[in-house]
């Protein structure tokens, strides 16, 4: 590895685990890497504009459930570890990493004020012999384009003077077999001198780094996985809404096809996507993708199906209610769940949000239980949701309300008793497999 001086000495500092390492964004994302590159011996900044998450996070309280409260508290009383919100204090740090949110406009282009925000802190800051790297997930050339030209504003040089790669977060909030540690990490520099430092840096805090060519392979290969996922959990969708009109139950298709050993990858059907990844990912593709005149077919008509699961929701529990002589409007209505997927409290891009929007435009009366989320968030894309608190799931609830939607299957819910005193359920996610009475699949 042939490096300039900066280079050299950013290296042995990483080589000896006392380069200080600030992380920008302690989100679902921020906050775990934080962890483990604080757990390989290298002194942590954890840099928010949340003040409140800054508080918490010095004085050890976790926010985050699926996170070890214990570990977040030692890492805290350590004197490797100071959160703030200053962006002063990154001038410090020997490796800066983005780790922001890059949601979608209404228009579904890539939305990057935060990134860009982000950008503007560092680059205020930015030293020669510091490396960025970004990890939120972008199009291919946002690194090497919109980091690299803002950065090099400075008047330092990228390769140089400072350092510049993207290496894509792999997060799976919940996921008790794969974690930040143990999930392999690809890390694609702007450069090569960039790259190297950024592998080094990566495969001193992860199980394995995996370094690729360049930046936008790196930035490629994250938006792959997505659309891989998104395109299959369409084509479940697609099934689901096909094979319901024919009689089959398509719980028991997945079931059946999966007993194959190769060939087939199970994905499964639900009320629509959700997450951080999946709803909006595939889209900074397709966008990128129109720059190049080339048109992602599948991507969209992905998109539209997924899009429109919330819709097939709402008219399966109309045509339940219609069958037992009940309108819609008025009905009283319980969604279990609000979390996008179960056994976590994040509700980011759940489809609980349009399917609660839309039962209240039709003008049904609506609460919520869900075990992990007890306050419905204020969310970017629903500002005119109601303040909403979870209510108790008991006995006299289920027997008030005329249905049930069955949005995220929490391992926690005692569906026996649910099914015993509902009148009615909307089982989005297959809880249900034998036939009953008050059940409707959808």
């Amino acid at each position: 590895m042939t490096l300039p001086k900066v280079g050299r000495e950013l290296l042995k500092r990483i080589r000896a685990h006392e380069a200080e390492v600030a992380v920008l964004g302690m989100g679902y994302v921020g906050l775990p890497l934080a962890m483990v590159a604080h757990d390989a011996g290298f002194r942590i900044l954890a840099y928010d504009i949340d003040t409140e998450k800054v508080r918490k996070l010095n004085q050890g309280e976790s926010y985050i459930r699926h996170l070890q409260p214990g570990k977040i508290a030692a890492m805290a009383k350590s004197d490797r570890f100071h959160a703030t919100s200053k962006g002063g204090d990154l001038k410090s740090a020997d490796i800066l990493i983005f780790c922001v949110p890059t949601p979608l406009t209404k228009q579904r282009e890539p939305d990057m004020r935060f990134i860009e925000a982000t950008a503007e802190t560092v680059a205020a800051i930015l030293r020669p012999g510091q490396l960025v790297v970004l990890e939120s997930t972008t199009y291919p050339g946002t690194t090497d384009e919109l980091l690299k030209i803002r950065l090099e504003k400075t008047g330092l040089i990228c390769g140089k003077d400072f350092f510049l790669a993207f290496s894509p977060e792999r997060e799976d909030p919940g996921n008790k077999a794969y974690g930040t540690f143990n999930t392999r990490k690809i890390v694609g520099g702007v450069d090569k001198v960039s790259g190297d430092l950024a592998n080094t840096f990566y495969s001193a805090i992860v199980k394995r780094a995996v370094l690729v060519s360049d930046a936008r392979t790196a930035e490629a290969a994250k938006l792959t996985e997505n659309v891989f996922r998104a395109i299959n959990i369409a084509l479940v969708n697609e099934l689901k809404i096909m094979y319901d009109k024919m009689g089959i139950d398509v719980w028991e298709v997945l079931d059946a096809a999966s007993t194959k050993p190769f060939g087939f990858m199970r994905f499964n059907p639900g009320p629509g996507w959700g997450g951080h990844c999946i709803p909006l990912d595939p889209f900074y593709l397709t966008w990128k993708a129109r720059e190049f005149g080339q048109a992602s077919n599948f991507i969209e008509h992905a998109g539209e199906i997924n899009v429109r699961m919330p819709d097939y929701v709402i008219e399966k529990l109309m045509l339940a209610l219609n069958e037992r002589r009940k309108s819609i409007k008025g009905s009283k209505v319980l969604m279990l769940g609000v979390a996008y997927k179960k056994d976590i409290d994040d509700p980011r891009e759940s489809p609980a949000f349009e399917i609660l929007s839309k039962l209240l435009q039709v003008g049904a009366k609506v609460d919520y239980h869900d075990p992990l989320i007890p306050v419905l968030p204020r969310m970017r894309e629903w500002p005119h949701l109601p303040v909403l608190r979870s209510v108790p799931l008991d006995d006299a609830v289920l027997k008030g309300r005329d249905a049930v939607v069955l949005v995220t299957d929490h391992s926690s819910l005692d569906y026996a008793r649910i099914a015993k005193h509902a009148k009615l359920i909307i089982d989005t996610r297959g809880v249900y497999r034998k036939q009953r009475a008050n059940v409707e699949k959808a």
